[in-house]
């Protein structure tokens, strides 16, 4: 393998050509579906990560990989399946708890989304997107006040964070302070956030 290449189709050629050497290499298949993904070849990357893991059924990455193609999809189900399997293969790695989490509070489970996201935060205190999902479950239990400290607390990390504005608006929203809504909901959009439309046509009369 190359230290360095001019474009990714030549990485992919010399990945390609190191499994043929040695097709057992878990590793090269693993980069090999990481670079396929990078190029949105779905299919591709998916065979690669189910090779990775002929040869390393405890491959966490793979699992997660795979889970997130499976989400890509549009299949929670399958995306939830490879986080568990994943979280049974690696002790204290947070990624597939806070990827478990999203799936759960995609599919309205707020309870079991806070259960995953507190196991991520547990094995890493600063990962933002479990926090944002945590938000985004308390919101909907209707626990407002710890809704916010989630999210304010991830903002303090990293002030450009989007998904924290939006969940700031929606508790700000509950509360009926809606000029706090709108400042908060314009900044999630600012930093590129796509807001539910329907958030903001609630929003547009209160608009000054």
């Amino acid at each position: 393998m190359k230290a360095s290449y001019d474009n990714i189709d030549e990485y992919i050629a010399d990945l390609r050509a190191s499994i043929e050497q040695n097709a057992e290499c878990a590793n090269h298949h693993y980069n090999l579906g990481v670079a396929l993904l990078s190029k949105r070849d779905w299919a591709g990357a998916e065979a690669s990560f189910l090779e990775t893991l002929r040869n390393s059924p405890r491959f966490a990455e793979a699992l997660i990989q795979l889970g997130g193609i499976c989400l890509q999809r549009g299949d929670l189900d399958g995306c939830l399946r490879y986080n568990q399997e994943a979280a049974q293969c690696r002790a204290k790695f947070p990624v597939p708890w806070a990827n478990m989490a999203f799936v759960h509070l995609q599919r309205g489970e707020a309870e079991e989304a806070l259960k995953c996201a507190k196991k991520a935060l547990k094995w890493d205190e600063n990962f933002v997107q479990a926090q944002a999902t945590m938000a985004s479950a308390l919101y909907m239990m209707g626990e407002l006040d710890e809704s916010e400290k989630v999210s304010m607390k991830a903002i303090a990390m990293y002030p450009g964070f989007a998904p924290a504005y939006n969940n700031l608006a929606l508790v700000a929203l509950e509360r009926g302070d809606f000029d706090a809504a709108i400042e908060n909901v314009d900044k999630a959009v600012e930093l590129g956030f796509e807001v539910d439309p329907r958030f903001l046509e609630e929003l547009a009369p209160h608009r000054k």
